[in-house]
């Protein structure tokens, strides 16, 4: 069978397309407007009732993103390395297929209703209990068996450089209560920013938490794993966990531990020490508190150095808290764009949240949406180069 690839540019909000040999390699000329090498006809499926598709975000210094509206998902983000080279720095799949196929359900998707997990799958909301799916042992992850990570958003593309994607949640779906009216805005922008606005508004009450789930590796997908990255947290705090990875509800300082990110480590530099955390984990699978530091009007959250490309991505929030997952249960189960597997720790997620199982730990931040009320939070993911 003939696979045909699309070199995309997108100049304006319009979809250009040149086709080449599955036989010949799609390449980026130094001066060039980006391509990625991916079908669009692998990303063209009727789900649900619903037609899915490619978006391509670009801006004026040749970063490209690249989504699609299965699951809301970042399929490619091009950054420039410190030799000016466009690397993909997030690891993805080249179709729907091996999306939804992938032993790994959440590379790259727009997470909800509530991101992270809620203990053993319940939760009492104005004295009414409610129960939810439970897909992560006894709790519940990432919304349930059927996540937003599976569902196939209404898209538009005012321009270029914007995505809008919409979803109503209905009410029980997955447990939660209350018609969940979601609007998320991606927008990469000519500072090499992708910024993600979240809205979101209910006819009942009920409890949100989304946030993104992209999969990073700054040295380029297929580059092998991602302990030589330099991580700092601007978080003194973080929430140590169970065996289950539930917060216990305790918030404890970082400072002599193998969580002190305070400082610009690299992310294998601790990751094997003994410590229950850590054993519990299989590594990092944890929520840091942020210490609201101000950056572009937000939080600064984190900065991540990939050592080998000199890709550097600052993270900034409204959210009060960041996940950091070290990759602990890739198996290279699956094969990414470029042909490679998802080898252990071949990519880490930066999550920006607010704390898991909130609903239950009312000490927490609360993540209570009410009738007439608007959740509303953002977050920006800038990149530059040293």
């Amino acid at each position: 069978m003939r696979i045909t690839y699309i070199s995309v540019i997108a100049i304006a909000g319009t979809i250009f397309a040149s086709c080449n040999s599955a036989t010949k390699s799609t390449t980026v000329a130094a001066d060039s407007l980006q391509t990625v090498k991916l079908s669009a006809d692998s990303f063209k499926r009727t789900t649900d009732g619903k037609e899915t598709g490619l978006y391509i975000l670009k801006n004026s210094k040749h970063a490209e993103a690249v989504f699609t509206n299965y699951g809301g998902r970042l399929v490619s983000l091009l950054i420039p390395d410190k030799a000016g080279k466009l690397t993909d720095v997030v690891v993805g799949f080249n179709s729907v297929n091996a999306y939804e196929k992938s032993t790994e359900p959440y590379f790259g998707a727009t997470i909800g209703r509530y991101g992270n997990r809620i203990a053993k799958g319940k939760f009492t909301l104005d004295g009414k209990q409610y129960t939810l799916f439970t897909n992560n042992g006894q709790n519940t992850l990432h919304g349930g068996k059927k996540g937003y990570q599976y569902v196939v958003w209404d898209a538009k593309q005012p321009d270029a450089h914007t995505l809008e994607l919409e979803y109503v949640s209905k009410d029980m779906e997955e447990g939660f209560p209350g018609n969940l009216k979601v609007k998320v805005t991606y927008t990469l922008t000519d500072d090499n920013e992708l910024k993600m606005d979240y809205v979101a508004t209910t006819d009942k009450p009920t409890v949100v938490n989304l946030t993104n789930h992209a999969f990073f590796n700054l040295n380029g997908e297929g580059s092998g794993k991602i302990l030589g990255h330099r991580l700092q947290l601007y978080a003194d705090s973080y929430l140590p966990v169970d065996s289950t990875l539930i917060p216990t509800g305790k918030i404890e300082k970082v400072a002599g531990t193998p969580f002190d990110f305070s400082k610009s480590l690299t992310i294998g530099a601790r990751i094997e020490a003994k410590n229950d955390q850590l054993s519990y984990g299989k590594g990092y699978d944890h929520n840091f508190v942020l210490n609201k530091t101000e950056g572009m009007g937000m939080f600064h959250a984190a900065t991540v150095q990939g050592d080998k490309s000199g890709i550097v991505l600052d993270i900034y929030t409204t959210e009060p808290g960041i996940q950091f997952y070290s990759g602990n249960a890739m198996q290279g189960k699956n094969v990414f764009k470029d042909g490679s597997s998802d080898d252990f720790r071949t990519a880490i997620a930066l999550e920006t949240q607010h704390f898991p199982d909130s609903p239950n730990q009312a000490s927490f931040p609360s993540t209570v949406l009410r009738p007439g009320q608007t959740y509303q939070t953002s977050s920006i993911y800038k990149f530059s180069n040293l």
